[in-house]
C-alpha cells in the first residue's frame, strides 16, 4: 500500500506560478511512473501530466504542455509540478497519482492522494 501526501496548493493571480509536491511512502517508490491528475467543479478528472521512472520522460495534456513541468525526485519519494502563467481555468482539485498506465488514449492510476486545491483568480 502506497500512501500520497500533496502539498503547495493555494490560490493566486492569471499568470502566476506555483509548484506541487507529492511525498510517496509505504512502498518502493522509483519503480513507478507518477503523475498529476485535475478535477475542476462539474467536470470529470482528467490527465495533466506523468513522469517515467527510469528515464524520466514526461508526458503531458496539451492543455498545459509548455506552462507546466513535471519532475521526480527518487531519492526523496518525490513528484513536482511547476505550474508557470497559470489561467482561470487551471482552477480545479489537483491529485498525486502512482502506477499510471498510458492506454493510449487516456491514462489511469491505481493509487491516489487526497487532493490539492489550485484556484486562479482573473
Amino acid at each position: 500500500q502506497v500512501q500520497l501526501v500533496e502539498s503547495g496548493g493555494g490560490l493566486v493571480q492569471a499568470g502566476g506560478s506555483l509548484r506541487l509536491s507529492c511525498t510517496a511512502s509505504g512502498r518502493t517508490f522509483s519503480k513507478n511512473a507518477m503523475g498529476w491528475f485535475r478535477q475542476a467543479p462539474g467536470k470529470e478528472r482528467e490527465f495533466v501530466a506523468a513522469v517515467l521512472t527510469r528515464s524520466g520522460g514526461a508526458f503531458y495534456a496539451d492543455s498545459v504542455r509548455g506552462r507546466f513541468t513535471i519532475s521526480r525526485d527518487n531519492a526523496k519519494n518525490t513528484v513536482y509540478l511547476q505550474m508557470n502563467s497559470l489561467q482561470p481555468e487551471d482552477t480545479a482539485v489537483y491529485y498525486c497519482a502512482t502506477d499510471l498506465t498510458n492506454h493510449g488514449s487516456h491514462w489511469t492510476a491505481d493509487s491516489w492522494g487526497q487532493g490539492a486545491q489550485v484556484t486562479v483568480s482573473s
